[in-house]
């Protein structure tokens, strides 16, 4: 049983004291490879993030509904032209015992910038021109331009500090040789800079940490071996099916992000944006995930949310004087023209994780192109598909997060370098609006080159074991496990 081997997991490696800890571990898994738990680097999994982010403290954090926080810099101050953010460091002393400086943590935060070059996290700290220690406490951050969400990318679990290999806190990270088990207990506050408290024991619980398949962690959940699942998706849903004794509930996040199909190809029926564009106006989006039975979808045609340009220019739709099947009538034509001209029977191969999730949303999208002459296969990702699935939590709420996703160095699939120029210039503007003004146009050239098929915001959803607290749902889907560890659970 999986508690069976936790517990004997914990008795050998965590010292259990207090009430707290009498009352046992949390225990929670995260939908995904087991062996994508413990991988280090700049490219995490959900898995991978929760645990960076509890035992590797940045300069600030997210708190369990989002918000940021301080960590390593107990406060700081942004100037008044928005582009200079000056953090005090905390008198605190890293896993080797010696205090944690600012000329230290200039030097680790410029080479994990530095290393997330490639990434789309690395394009969104573009903005960043300089990182300088200022006093032994003191270090800036200067930007090229205002960024009003700076401190969330800044709290991403990517950029939490590790100092001679080891993260500072906020809890002590344990694994059993090479087990597949995470063992997380909370660091005493006069350890983390922060003032003693006295039994601070009796207000914590250890926790720990793993990541299973979406069937074995649902099967465990309902066995009262779990707490607490997170990072389930569309693809996993349908498999949910929790008895009066589960004792747990659902909880789904109002997520931000990249839900849609990149094109892969642009071979063939794909050739042509007017086409790719048909594929898109040809789905029902309303309905889309109706058979899946999961609150939370907002669906969209839009690659950015049109909220997020404020005022908002665009309709909630991209075809807005046209009614379905109007928008069908025109794909239904160029897809019979292309057929006419080519002689080649017009067939999509689309790229979906395994599940029955996406088994059903693959029949809802096959009837859509059916629609419209269009034939589709599904595949596997990276199993040769024409269109493959992206699906993205987003890391702060601007325009410039969802163009850096289909960035032309990221090479995921079509892009337009034209849209990242446009991007790149926006960096150093201090007007906001005409900031805004580029990444709209830069927005509309992406949206003409039709390189991605959006269907909808994301879908994040977690079993919630009902005494489980320090669990809030949140629109960027990382859940603090030091919230978890914290009493009343």
């Amino acid at each position: 049983m999986i508690r069976t081997t936790i517990l004997c997991a914990l008795s050998a490696l965590l010292i259990a004291c207090g009430t707290g800890a009498d009352r046992g571990p949390v225990d929670v898994a995260i939908i995904g490879d087991e062996e994508e738990l413990f991988t280090t680097g700049v490219r995490l999994s959900p898995g991978a993030q929760h645990l960076r982010a509890a035992s590797h403290e940045g300069l600030v954090a997210l708190d369990q509904s989002g918000q940021v926080v301080p960590a390593l810099a107990e406060r700081w101050i942004v100037t008044d032209d928005a582009m200079s953010y000056i953090f005090r460091l905390r008198n605190s002393n890293g896993p080797n015992g010696e205090p944690i400086t600012a000329p230290q943590i200039r030097s680790l935060l410029r080479e994990r910038i530095r290393q997330l070059e490639g990434t789309s996290l690395g394009l969104d700290f573009a903005k960043v021109v300089e990182v300088r220690a200022m006093t032994g406490r003191v270090i800036e951050l200067r930007l090229s331009g205002p960024m009003p969400d700076f401190l969330r990318l800044l709290a991403q679990p990517e950029l939490g500090i590790a100092i001679d290999g080891s993260g500072s806190g906020p809890m002590r990270l344990e694994r059993e040789d090479e087990s597949a088990i995470a063992l997380l207990s909370m660091l005493p506050p006069e350890a983390r800079g922060l003032p003693a408290r006295r039994a601070w024991q009796d207000l914590t619980r250890d926790l720990t940490l793993r990541n299973l398949s979406a069937r074995d962690a649902i099967d465990a959940f309902s066995r009262g071996e779990l707490d607490l699942i997170m990072n389930g998706s569309i693809a996993e849903f349908p498999m949910v099916e929790l008895g009066p004794l589960s004792r747990g509930a659902v909880q789904v996040d109002p997520t931000l992000g990249l839900f849609g199909f990149i094109v892969r190809s642009d071979a063939d029926l794909l050739e042509s944006p007017a086409r790719r564009e048909a594929l898109s106006m040809a789905i029902d989006r309303s309905t889309l995930l109706q058979t899946i039975g999961i609150g939370g979808f907002a669906p969209t045609s839009w690659i950015v949310p049109n909220n997020l340009f404020v005022p908002t220019i665009y309709q909630t739709t991209r075809w807005p004087d046209l009614t379905l099947e109007e928008r069908q009538t025109i794909a239904r034509t160029r897809v019979a023209q292309w057929q006419a001209e080519s002689g080649e029977e017009p067939v999509v191969r689309v790229g979906l994780p395994e599940g029955p999730g996406s088994d059903l949303l693959f029949a809802a999208l096959a009837r859509n192109w059916q629609q419209i002459g269009v034939r589709a296969e599904q595949v596997g990702l990276g199993r040769g598909g024409d269109l493959e699935l992206r699906d993205r939590l987003a890391r702060y709420s601007s325009p410039r997060w969802f163009l850096n996703q289909l960035n032309c160095s990221i090479a995921i699939g079509l892009c337009s370098e034209e849209a990242d120029a446009l991007v790149s210039s926006s960096l150093a503007l201090r007007d906001p609006v005409s900031k805004q003004a580029l990444l709209i146009e830069a927005h509309e050239t992406l949206t003409q080159a039709e390189v991605f098929i959006p269907l909808g915001s994301p879908v994040r959803w977690s079993l919630v074991r009902g005494a489980v607290d320090g669990y809030q749902a949140n629109p960027w889907g990382l859940h603090p496990l030091p919230a978890l560890a914290e009493t009343p659970n």
